[in-house]
């Protein structure tokens, strides 16, 4: 086999005990899981904003990012449901370029998953304890979210991923709200299926374990856009289209219908700066149909201490993006204010 295996990991368990989190940091996320689960089941109004970078590719500039989110959040905490981003592993398309912390915790240097697998745990445990804030993170490799689901209140899964049978019998298992992006090609059946199997019991093997879940209800749609056969981006964030969504979900026996807009990606075609255009006008379809309002519970905004993005290679500028693009502060900050005042 043209496998090299290097060294073993530790158990999650392990790592956990190595990097433990506090019973005060325990309640604080019992709390938080409770007011996210109350706006996924309908029995809350307040608006849910994921917003944060791309990627976390530094430890200091992502704690300064959420530090700022924490002083917004106070102010607007009586509409909004402030979830930061903390994205620690990053898809690729082709499979290069930089793939997170997990991989390297300092872009700057080889990879090191053991590093990086104790960089990313101590960085979503520091978001907890000098915030108040619990984080979501994206669930790329389905295994490894045991280092971690002690810690995050929210997970998604990429539309690269969602129609993997490991991600939905995973997420079936997971008692936080998982959002099951639209594939790249747009097709949102892929996406209801996807649901439908996270909302579902099921046995499979886990980690080396004979596993069973009993279905996660909270498991509910991303939209992000999609590319056609052409590569032409195709948004579907529109009136009509959030419309389709809510029709399809009532030809189905699913819990809890919602929805979490994803602003930037093919529906933005990565121009960053339309993120704050899109959020408008989901917060106008919410508010013109009754219907929308009750399906629609938040947005996703990647948003970093800079506007836009750099490349990894030479110097680089603090707070800036290495992957996609990304709103500034200054921006994100006005467009928080916003989106409390309209939703």
């Amino acid at each position: 086999m043209s496998m090299q295996l290097n060294r073993q990991l530790p158990l999650p368990n392990d790592l956990k005990a190595q990097y433990p989190i506090s019973p005060e940091l325990l309640a604080r996320k019992a709390l938080r899981d409770r007011e996210i689960r109350e706006v996924f089941e309908g029995r809350s109004d307040k608006f849910i904003v994921i917003v944060g970078p791309c990627s976390a590719d530094s430890q200091d500039a992502l704690l300064e990012y959420v530090h700022r989110l924490a002083e917004v959040n106070e102010a607007v905490k009586d509409r909004l449901l402030i979830i930061p981003r903390v994205y620690t592993n990053k898809p690729r398309t082709t499979g290069q370029g930089y793939k997170g912390m997990l991989h390297q915790p300092s872009p700057d240097k080889a990879p090191d998953l053991l590093e990086g697998i104790i960089a990313i745990r101590r960085m979503h445990i520091r978001v907890m304890e000098e915030t108040g804030l619990t984080a979501a993170d994206e669930m790329l490799y389905p295994e490894n979210r045991s280092y971690l689901d002690d810690v995050l209140s929210y997970e998604a899964v990429g539309a690269r991923s969602v129609e993997n049978q490991q991600h939905r019998l995973t997420a079936s298992g997971m008692d936080i709200p998982v959002g099951m992006k639209n594939p790249t090609s747009g097709d949102l059946s892929v996406m209801l299926n996807s649901i439908q199997a996270a909302q579902s019991a099921h046995n499979f093997l886990y980690r080396g374990w004979d596993a069973e879940t009993s279905g996660n209800p909270l498991a509910h749609a991303i939209l992000r856009g999609g590319v056609d056969k052409y590569g032409t981006c195709v948004p579907n964030y529109h009136f009509e289209d959030l419309m389709r969504l809510y029709e399809l979900y009532g030809e189905r026996d699913l819990q809890n219908p919602g929805v979490i807009v994803d602003v930037n990606h093919s529906n933005s075609n990565k121009k960053y700066k339309e993120q704050i255009r899109i959020v408008s006008e989901v917060l106008h379809s919410r508010g013109h149909s009754p219907e929308l309002r009750g399906l629609v519970k938040g947005v996703m905004i990647e948003s970093y201490l800079e506007e836009g993005c750099q490349p990894i290679e030479g110097e680089r500028t603090y707070g800036k993006s290495i992957t996609d693009p990304c709103l500034g502060w200054g921006d994100t900050r006005n467009l928080i204010f916003s989106i409390a005042e309209k939703a």
